[in-house]
């Protein structure tokens, strides 16, 4: 048992030596992919637009979910005119990031380990490499950068949608008065603080989940067997990833 502990302990250290390393390349190599942005828009585009249909059906169904569990705790204490503010906080600062992050890491991470992945497989990069282009500057910054770009947006329009679902359910459906709605929650959500935390939260999100996703595509094994193991790896790693991040985030955010 305690050789078997060393042993996972051993490969959890070399892998997290190996993403690292992975990643301070892929930071050295940021400044000269955003010249060449036009690679960048393509993914961002792939990556983005595709994401925002599963993104928004989402939002809409856990904002009208929010609201009617907020609307029967918050009428315990006759206060269903905080419906808003609940709905709005709840999304803007945790669920609006972490959720998108977990969507995106399940469409698009999948998607960016198994096209990495099968390129290892069917000999593309290496036809690169003989032909002195780097996979790692052609393939993967470009999607590593989109991927990186696109989450804050799509948790952006998550939140938004998210609200608008609150919004349905709450003032629609259950008869809270619109002005106390949108009121109390203009007040209590704070740019500086609580908008900001979502921000950085998703930009973290999104250089985690994006890493995750390359890294494992591009050292996946040249098999098909490999290549459906990274993708499986992308997602499950990413998803303890996004949580672990959130409550690191959440804590520093707290504790100020």
């Amino acid at each position: 048992m305690w050789q078997d502990l060393r042993q996972a302990s051993r490969e959890f250290v070399e892998t997290l030596g190996a993403v690292t390393r992975f990643f301070l390349r892929l930071l050295a190599e940021t400044p000269a992919a955003l010249l060449r942005f036009g690679l960048v828009w393509q993914q961002l585009y792939r990556l983005g637009a595709h994401s925002l249909l599963i993104i928004g059906i989402s939002a809409v169904f856990v904002g009208m979910v929010l609201a009617l569990q907020g609307y029967h705790i918050l009428n315990q204490f006759g206060a269903t005119e905080s419906l808003g503010v609940m709905v709005a906080m709840t999304l803007v600062r945790e669920l609006g990031p972490v959720l998108t992050a977990i969507l995106f890491a399940g469409r698009s991470g999948t998607s960016l380990a198994s096209e990495i992945g099968l390129m290892r497989a069917t000999d593309q990069l290496s036809g690169m490499e003989m032909m002195a282009v780097d996979p790692v500057k052609r393939v993967v910054m470009p999607r590593f950068l989109a991927g990186v770009i696109a989450m804050p947006f799509l948790a952006a329009i998550f939140s938004a949608l998210g609200i608008f679902g609150g919004y349905v359910v709450g003032v629609g459906l259950l008869g809270v008065d619109a002005g106390p709605f949108w009121s109390q929650m203009n007040n209590a959500v704070q740019v500086g603080t609580d908008v900001m935390s979502g921000i950085w939260k998703s930009v973290a999100f999104g250089i985690a989940a994006s890493l995750i996703a390359v890294y494992e595509g591009y050292n996946a094994p040249p098999t098909a067997e490999g290549v459906s193991r990274a993708t499986t790896r992308a997602i499950v790693i990413t998803a303890v990833a996004v949580l672990a991040i959130n409550f690191l985030i959440t804590a520093m955010i707290v504790g100020d």
